[in-house]
């Protein structure tokens, strides 16, 4: 009671009220444009959609929400103070989910709970607004993961003097063009090495941009090789069998120039050797995947510029192979059949008919073909897996000409239980990396099992080039700040051949799947223009597999400006293959830093607050010392000379991106 009456004294001096006091409860509000991270905000009633309850107390008034949650607020000035409870609720589970909720208006932050964890008694909150013409209510998980983040505002209620308070959506921003058109002289892109084992065919697409037709050359290329000019398709494959490193100058050509760089093509054991770049039908497509949208996908990857830009991979998800009935996942008759015939091999479904005339038609293009499947009996959409008849299906995938494979834990636990042994997680990957290592051709290797068993530590040793650090980014993408946070924390075990992948870019229009497992249509993706510079930003900072998974189909130029910038590129493909190390500022901003190959740094300024913020990169806890020479990536401009540091406006979930060389 004391708090309370110490907000109301502080607060009725300094407002002169337009018109009678009146009071209106949060959950009268229009709660559509409450955020929450899974289901709906609920006026009344818990996000599970049970009575309020925290640490035992009911409450009949108030909001239940998931966290990551926001509300913007207009108040005009006309409020006088905001009171409530709140805490996590006990339909999360007796200890479980942890959230921190806080107020925030027109200077910033006016309230901070601190983590609340379940079981925690709920919190009082008095806020004074004289003056305040916006107020952003926001519930964000306790920086353990969101998982049973059930946030509760209780007996929430705004006081006012004049105009109503209204609920209002995001403030709107401009999707805004940063990537300068590609000029029209050549220029070089992706990456600078390239590893392919001794003796098994080579196919590289040379990326470059600048008006057509180019003509392309290479010199000192490895005998058995053959560069068509016309297109820049590196093919064939190298004789000599030694261990090596060819240092290959690349040369594209047209009439407004000429662009030049070295390749080194490394003949070795390990694949991989910058992250993949490609796309992957799972975000846009699910279960309506078919041969026709996999050749669509590669005809638009060479139209659109991706390839240009370095995007080599068109992959496959699941729902490629015949389910054996009908079930939620899968209501289309055409793709249930026999799984296997009577030879043992993998059947695709009816929208497959000639697996090898698909990877040829993408090879053709000069680019790679990718599938996918399960170590246990069903993949996660219950098609047919690979369990017991893994080296026929490795053999086969070689057979049908794939270059990637990705492997998901799917039903693989019904053969584990529920709490395999570090041994028991490491088998079925163990098995499959060895028999790829057999084939005759490469298979870049795909470790999809969420980060069980710390997979970073022990997926190279299994054979693995790439492997999921976390869940499905689909069902987190008001988190992709959270997880890029914590894909960094492995940053050590990132190296060429080796790299954690946080999951798929879902910017553009991609698809949805709902918790109750229905698949939509593709639609505008939900992140803000700020939030997609981000995504791309942190991935590349992160030295992540960049496999976009929007729809190809419905390419726009923002969506292509963000997945095409060859400077913001080159951060992800340098080929050092260093994750970003993460310096906190704030409590919502950070920097991140990545040594480049050439003595430079790429740096990150990030805000994942709900509000701008300044952030400031200082020179000497980046290991810098002196002036240094910077510039903006996303623009390619030139910013000039800074002493100690670096300071930039950041948007609300945004970031800025730059490049930093020393003045000298």
């Amino acid at each position: 009671m004391k708090r309370m009456l110490k907000c109301l004294v502080w607060a009725v001096p300094l407002v002169a009220l337009a018109g009678e006091p009146q009071s209106v409860w949060l959950a009268d509000l229009d709660l559509s444009k409450m955020s929450s991270g899974w289901g709906h905000a609920m006026a009344n009633h818990s996000v599970t959609t049970q009575e309020l309850t925290i640490a035992g107390a009911k409450f009949a008034q108030g909001v239940g929400v998931h966290a990551e949650s926001v509300m913007y607020l207009q108040l005009d000035g006309a409020a006088t103070e905001f009171t409530a409870q709140v805490g996590v609720d006990d339909h999360a589970g007796k200890g479980k989910g942890s959230v921190e909720f806080e107020i925030l208006g027109d200077a910033g932050a006016l309230w901070q709970s601190g983590v609340m964890k379940g079981g925690d008694v709920a919190k009082a909150v008095c806020v004074p607004l004289a003056g305040v013409k916006s107020l952003v209510l926001v519930a964000s998980d306790g920086g353990d993961g969101h998982n049973n983040d059930h946030a509760d505002w209780v007996e929430a209620k705004i006081n006012f003097g004049g105009a109503k308070p209204q609920a209002v959506a995001m403030p709107a921003e401009e999707a805004r063009i940063l990537t300068p058109p590609a000029p029209a002289a050549p220029r070089l892109n992706g990456p600078r090495v390239y590893g392919v084992r001794p003796g098994h065919p080579l196919l590289y697409r040379i990326p470059c941009t600048g008006e057509r037709p180019l003509k392309f050359s290479a010199q000192q290329l490895p005998a058995g090789l053959e560069l068509d000019e016309a297109s820049g398709i590196i093919s064939g494959n190298v004789t000599d069998r030694t261990y090596r490193t060819y240092e290959v100058t690349l040369r594209a050509q047209n009439q407004h120039g000429t662009a030049e760089r070295v390749f080194k093509i490394v003949v070795g054991d390990t694949l991989a050797l910058t992250p993949p770049m490609g796309w992957n039908h799972w975000y846009t497509h699910y279960n309506r995947i078919s041969d026709a949208l996999m050749r669509q996908a590669a005809d638009v990857m060479v139209s659109s510029g991706m390839a240009d830009a370095g995007y080599q991979y068109v992959n496959i998800d699941d729902c490629w192979m015949n389910a054996k009935a009908l079930s939620k996942y899968q209501t289309d008759p055409k793709r249930v059949g026999p799984e296997r015939d009577a030879h043992g091999n993998i059947v695709p479904n009816a929208y497959f008919p000639d697996m090898k005339a698909l990877t040829t038609y993408i090879h053709g293009k000069g680019l790679k073909a990718g599938t996918y499947t399960s170590p246990g009996e069903s993949t996660c959409a219950g098609f047919g897996g690979a369990l017991g008849h893994e080296a026929q299906d490795a053999k086969q995938f070689a057979d049908w000409g794939f270059d990637f494979l990705k492997y998901d834990w799917c039903s693989y636990s019904r053969v584990t239980g529920k709490k395999p042994d570090l041994a028991a997680m490491q088998k079925p990957y163990r098995l499959m990396g060895d028999l790829l290592r057999q084939q005759d051709r490469d298979i870049v290797f795909n470790l999809c099992q969420y980060g069980m068993g710390d997979v970073w530590k022990w997926g190279a040793e299994v054979g693995g080039h790439c492997w999921r650090t976390a869940g499905d980014l689909g069902f987190e993408l008001n988190r992709v700040f959270e997880v890029a946070l914590k894909n960094a924390e492995y940053r050590e075990y990132s190296k060429p051949g080796s790299w954690n992948d946080p999951d798929y870019i879902q910017i553009g229009m991609i698809g949805t799947q709902t918790r109750r497992g229905t698949f939509e249509m593709a639609h505008p993706c939900p992140l803000t223009p700020s939030e997609q510079y981000a995504f791309m930003a942190l991935w590349c900072l992160s030295a992540a597999p960049l496999f976009y998974s929007g729809d190809m189909g419905q390419l726009d130029p923002f969506t292509l400006n963000v997945l095409c910038n060859p400077e913001v590129i080159d951060v992800d493909q340098d080929e050092l293959g260093q994750c970003g190390r993460v310096i906190p500022v704030a409590k919502k901003t950070f920097v991140m830093v990545k040594d480049m190959a050439d003595g430079s740094k790429a740096v990150g300024l990030f805000n994942r607050g709900v509000v701008p913020a300044r952030v400031t990169a200082v020179w000497s806890e980046l290991g810098l010392g002196g002036a240094q020479r910077v510039r903006d990536l996303w623009r390619q401009q030139e910013l000039g000379l800074f002493e100690k540091s670096f300071e930039a406006a950041v948007p609300r979930r945004g970031g800025v991106l730059i490049r930093v060389w020393p003045a000298k």
